[in-house]
């Protein structure tokens, strides 16, 4: 099914740059001949009949993944559900396939909360990156200079260095001392200093700076420098730097594990056993600013269009944090060619180029992106956690990773 929403829009004339070949120069050089009347009419026949074939186009791309989505839930292991936002310009589409509730059988919509999973990391940049603006940090700040009770052998990694995972920080999802407290009391609220404590006795993975490797301790790392560079909690400089100042209503950073209503139900699918709810399983508090945020397609769209577009930061730092990494990607990666900026990554598809992120949860699958101007972006997510990784489904995630680039290209102009 698939249910439009539509803004106001206008025409545009695109502008070409000269000397650039223009399939419709002898129609214009009619019309500048024609009396200005019918020139009138004729030109604004024209737009209308651009107007139309670029809508005609957009509906292609949209019917694309809308059979796409249709593909992913019928797959064998796949999600029960899925569903993409798309907006271009001031237009905005929104589809769905499957459910987002097995036992009921309720659609998904677009105001269903869900866990944006590492998702949260574009939300801490945001936060980091306006109090760069603000003076209350630079990019190459140190921990040691913020958080002086980290270990020692930290100290030189920058927050640079942390919004682009090249820290050398190691990652506390892949300690032993984790995956023991995840598996054991997963429900339990836990600091971020007890989730960093994890691997406080563990060296630098690599000198910073020196390589790229994907790590969660770098977002609470971030999360905790902008805590004590401003003085306050985090989950208060998301209220303001963020949610308020674009009208996030229905995004939080919870501490509990109940999920606001109305949500789409995240599964554990592992056929011939039937799907098993575990949306509210994890205690969010364990992945915080890395993972443990909740929002809706809705509040996910608004958001990433303001990031991506630039909009919540100043020029000079938007053209640091546009400093990519060729040829690294996210957990999970997105669509086409992925670059590594600062809690941004760029996505280079065949129709066009898109900034972004993406993540996984147990349970959750998201994909968020926009143009670099923010005119056109997407919103996608299943509810299933799939992954490249062989324990994840990775043959059911190249599905939805087709997915991503179909809404990619619905989102950007022809």
């Amino acid at each position: 099914m698939r249910a439009h929403y539509v803004g106001a829009r206008s025409p545009r004339l695109v502008e070409r740059a000269p000397g650039a070949r223009n399939p419709r120069s002898t129609i214009v050089r009619r019309l500048a001949r024609a009396p200005q009347a019918l020139r009138q009419v004729a030109l604004l026949a024209l737009l209308l009949a651009l107007a139309g074939a670029a809508d005609a186009h957009a509906g292609e791309r949209l019917d694309k993944l809308d059979r796409q989505l249709h593909k992913l839930v019928r797959l064998g292991e796949g999600p029960p559900g899925a569903a993409a936002l798309v907006q271009r310009n001031g237009r905005v589409d929104f589809l769905r396939a499957g459910v987002a509730d097995v036992e009921s059988g309720r659609p998904i919509r677009r105001n269903d909360h869900l866990r944006i999973a590492s998702n949260a990391k574009a939300f801490s940049g945001a936060v980091a990156l306006q109090l760069v603006d603000d003076g209350n940090l630079s990019l190459d700040s140190t921990i040691a200079a913020v958080l002086p009770t980290l270990p020692t052998a930290w100290g030189a990694v920058t927050l640079r260095q942390l919004l682009q995972h090249t820290s050398g920080v190691p990652n506390y999802t892949k300690s032993p001392g984790w995956q023991a407290q995840a598996a054991t009391d997963p429900q339990v609220a836990v600091t971020p200093e007890f989730l960093l404590g994890l691997v406080a006795n563990e060296p630098l993975v690599f000198p910073p700076g020196s390589t790229y490797e994907y790590s969660n301790s770098d977002n609470i790392v971030v999360g905790l420098m902008a805590e004590a560079a401003s003085g306050r909690p985090y989950e208060e400089l998301l209220q303001e730097l963020v949610f308020s100042r674009l009208g996030l209503k229905r995004t939080t950073l919870p501490s509990e594990v109940a999920m606001p209503r109305p949500y789409v139900r995240g599964y554990d699918i592992a056929p011939p056993d039937a799907p098993v709810d575990i949306s509210e399983v994890i205690n969010p508090s364990q992945v915080w600013a890395s993972g443990g945020m909740v929002s809706t397609p809705v509040d996910l769209n608004r958001f990433i269009r303001a990031y991506a577009g630039g909009r919540l930061i100043e020029r000079s730092t938007k053209l640091q944090q546009r400093s990519f990494i060729p040829g690294h990607g996210g957990e999970p990666p997105g669509p086409g060619q992925n670059s590594a900026g600062l809690a941004l990554y760029k996505y280079e598809t065949s129709c066009g180029t898109v900034l972004g992120h993406a993540g996984n949860f147990p349970g959750y699958t998201d994909f968020i992106a926009a143009t670099p101007n923010g005119r056109g972006s997407a919103v996608v997510f299943a509810n299933e956690q799939l992954a490249e990784a062989a324990d994840t489904k990775p043959e059911i995630f190249e599905q939805l990773r087709k997915a991503f680039r179909l809404a990619t290209c619905a989102a950007l102009p022809r």
